[in-house]
């Protein structure tokens, strides 16, 4: 019997209340810590390709004591709602039910819970008791391509049902603005929060072809979190852009290349963003202005896992893809991911 191929059958986003433009940032800053900002703050924030971003609280929220529990009980509440809202519009876009899901595999890195959110979801959003819920952990940035090959893997070992992808950050909880060093203000400047979901399965939609990702030795320095004392901290140590050309652009043309495509056969790839800077990185070595992947960065801010995945919804929502398209994302480890979607 022939084998059943995964396609993206739809996709869903929902982004948290409370929507922060960059232009009041450093006065909403310059107010809760009552003294004059540090004068590159200014320069990162408009270097960063971004209008507006949507956060978990509201601005004053995040000035008091920083501490592990109220930031995981934030991330409880919040991240139900819009895991739910995200995951109903993808249900409904693909005309199915909760109770039609065989597998949910959620990715998230900027909070975590026992049992986990999808677990949890099973009952108050009608998910049959078998569903099998599949946690990823730990890929940052990376997290929405690597989540989407995962749930393409596990649909082609078990094509009876559909399986449903969410990737949900919310970046706000690891902010720490008393110190304000480089990394602080970089984080403070750049994340945001937000959620995708896919569901994957038999029918019509692009076809989920090949997945790849690769780790590069020594970088652990790169990016990442390190584990606080009151919640966790940034690590962003090279310059990101540069290593895009340096050691990413090879192992990505090997991708291409072993999926029998050139960068000249493929439509405008869906990217995740990072900052201003990565996406000129990545437009210069794709050959493409990459319009929808500064779209949402305007919009939306670097959402890490997610963010791909409005990217790609801005593409599939301008019409049917009629050419293959590049999925990428670079992450903590540091990993590169790669995706490749045909019509």
């Amino acid at each position: 019997m022939a084998q059943i191929l995964p396609r993206l059958i739809s996709l869903g986003t929902a982004v948290p209340p409370h929507c922060i433009s960059q232009a009041d940032v450093l006065s909403i800053l310059a107010q809760a810590k009552g003294q004059a900002l540090p004068s590159r703050m200014a320069e990162i924030l408009g270097n960063t390709g971004i209008s507006q971003r949507h956060i978990a609280m509201q601005p004053e929220c995040y000035f008091g004591p920083r501490s592990w529990a109220p930031r995981a009980l934030v991330y409880e509440t919040v991240a139900a709602q819009i895991f739910e809202a995200a995951a109903m519009q993808a249900l409904a876009r693909a005309n199915l039910r909760a109770a039609d899901i065989g597998q949910i595999v959620f990715v998230s890195t900027t909070g975590t819970m026992t049992p986990s959110l999808p677990s949890r979801m099973i009952a108050k959003m009608g998910f049959p008791p078998d569903t099998r819920c599949v946690p990823l952990f730990g890929y940052g940035c990376a997290g929405g391509v690597i989540g989407l090959g995962v749930a393409a893997d596990l649909f082609r070992a078990s094509p009876d049902k559909p399986v449903l992808l969410v990737s949900l950050e919310l970046c706000s909880l690891a902010y720490d603005h008393a110190r304000m060093d480089k990394k602080d203000m970089v984080a403070l400047a750049l994340f945001a929060d937000g959620c995708a979901a896919a569901v994957i399965g038999a029918g019509s939609g692009p076809q989920l072809d090949a997945f790849a990702s690769h780790v590069w030795p020594d970088t652990l320095d790169m990016m990442g979190w390190e584990i606080g004392d009151t919640g966790f901290d940034l690590v962003l140590a090279r310059d990101i852009p540069v290593f895009v050309n340096s050691h990413f652009a090879p192992v990505c043309d090997d991708f291409i290349a072993k999926n029998g495509l050139t960068k000249s056969d493929m439509a405008e790839p869906a990217c995740h963003p990072g900052g201003g800077r990565v996406v000129d990185a990545l437009s210069d070595y794709l050959g493409h202005d990459l319009a929808a992947t500064r779209a949402v960065l305007r919009g939306h801010g670097n959402m890490s896992s997610p963010t791909v995945l409005f990217v790609l919804e801005a593409l599939l929502a301008a019409g049917p893809i009629e050419k293959p398209t590049l999925l990428t994302a670079l992450g903590p480890g540091f990993v590169g991911a790669m995706g490749v979607l045909s019509p």
